[in-house]
């Protein structure tokens, strides 16, 4: 089905089919809450997130490798993401 928004075609057929709902679904690894995104980003890095008992430790392994990377970008942003995902999960409310 091809509809029209502001004189542009789109064809919604197409758009939904390249929707991605699974990078951002989280699993359980050893108690910590990761998403299949995050995991891909950990693998391609070689962080052995699944020897970590929290995310703590995955923010130190992260910070381990960013000083060697030419663009850390991705993993600045990764941990950025799960610090804060773990302040929200352990502070006192």
């Amino acid at each position: 089905m091809v509809i029209h928004v502001n004189n542009m075609e789109y064809d919604v057929d197409e758009l939904v089919s390249n929707l991605d709902f699974t990078s951002g679904k989280f699993n359980n690894i050893n108690g910590i809450m990761l998403t299949n995104k995050e995991i891909e980003i950990l693998d391609r890095y070689d962080i052995n997130y699944k020897s970590c008992g929290n995310l703590k430790e995955i923010i130190f392994e992260i910070e381990e490798v960013i000083p060697d990377l030419d663009d850390p970008e991705e993993l600045e942003y990764l941990s950025s993401m799960l610090a804060e995902r773990d302040y929200y999960q352990n502070s006192a409310k």
